[in-house]
């Protein structure tokens, strides 16, 4: 099985991104109702430093960066694929880290009630661009450090951001699994798995994240037909944890979150795929 390069489809990447984002305003909206409030967002989360507060403040930036930069003009950058996004975004870590506590400090600074609003804001932005298709040329690229991607590729990246953050703030909060839209859950499983086969190019083990992607990928024998002599197995959500550094892999195969099978299996060296 070679690996293909993906496309997304709009509609159904507009569709996810708008149920995806819903979901975060209403934990947001719980979160900041909530008569503990300001103990929760004071609370810590699994990212380094960062309180509950500078995480909502960076997942508002990110939900609201498409329609911030509608007029941004263009600079010419090269173009970017979504696999090489992810391969290099990690790199931007400290600028987003930075952007993050100077919003925090900034907008999101205050009362509860200002950090719903603050986001309804940002999300508003956002709503009201994916239900207009009219609202920004689906040709036009948008720039980023990185390079230029099209509007679709852009707003797979806000999926990526949108799906992972959300689990990072259910993870803080003590809620359990978010309630993730299905579509937002598979585009972002399925990059996260296209860009593990680029940036581990072979065909010795077959990754299955049941039932949204199947990639090859490790340096060694190729498969080519019957039961593949190594293979990783791993939830949609289980396979992003990885992906991202979220989750360990020696803790997800103790813990029975992922199956290996065969001598090439363990992943743990090529981990994570998004910095």
């Amino acid at each position: 099985m070679a690996n293909r390069t993906r496309t997304y489809d709009p509609v159904k990447v507009r569709a996810a991104l708008a149920a995806q984002t819903e979901a975060l305003r209403a934990a947001v909206r719980a979160l900041c109702a909530d008569p503990a409030a300001e103990r929760l967002l004071a609370a810590p989360t699994r990212l380094g430093t960062w309180t509950v507060r500078e995480l909502l403040a960076h997942l508002a930036l990110q939900v609201g960066w498409v329609p911030r930069h509608l007029d941004q003009p263009s600079q010419g950058r090269p173009p970017l694929a979504l696999t090489r996004w992810v391969a290099g975004v990690g790199d931007l870590a400290p600028l987003l880290d930075d952007a993050a506590r100077e919003h925090a400090a900034g907008a999101f600074e205050g009362t509860p009630a200002r950090v719903a609003a603050e986001f309804d804001r940002e999300a508003d932005a956002l709503r009201d661009l994916l239900t207009d298709p009219a609202a920004a040329d689906p040709a036009r690229r948008f720039e980023i450090r990185l390079g230029s991607m099209t509007l679709t590729d852009m707003l797979v990246t806000r999926l990526v951001e949108t799906v992972v953050h959300a689990d990072d703030l259910a993870d803080a909060l003590g809620l359990g699994d978010f309630p993730h839209d299905r579509q937002a859950l598979a585009a972002v499983a399925r990059l996260l798995a296209d860009s593990f086969a680029e940036q581990v190019p072979g065909g010795a083990v077959e990754l299955r994240v049941p039932p949204f992607a199947v990639v090859q990928a490790v340096a060694g024998p190729r498969h080519t037909r019957g039961t593949p002599p190594n293979v990783v197995e791993a939830g949609p959500l289980t396979w992003i944890r990885l992906a991202t550094g979220r989750l360990d892999w020696a803790t997800a195969v103790e813990e029975g979150a992922v199956s290996a099978s065969g001598e090439r299996s363990d992943l743990g060296a090529h981990l994570p795929v998004l910095g």
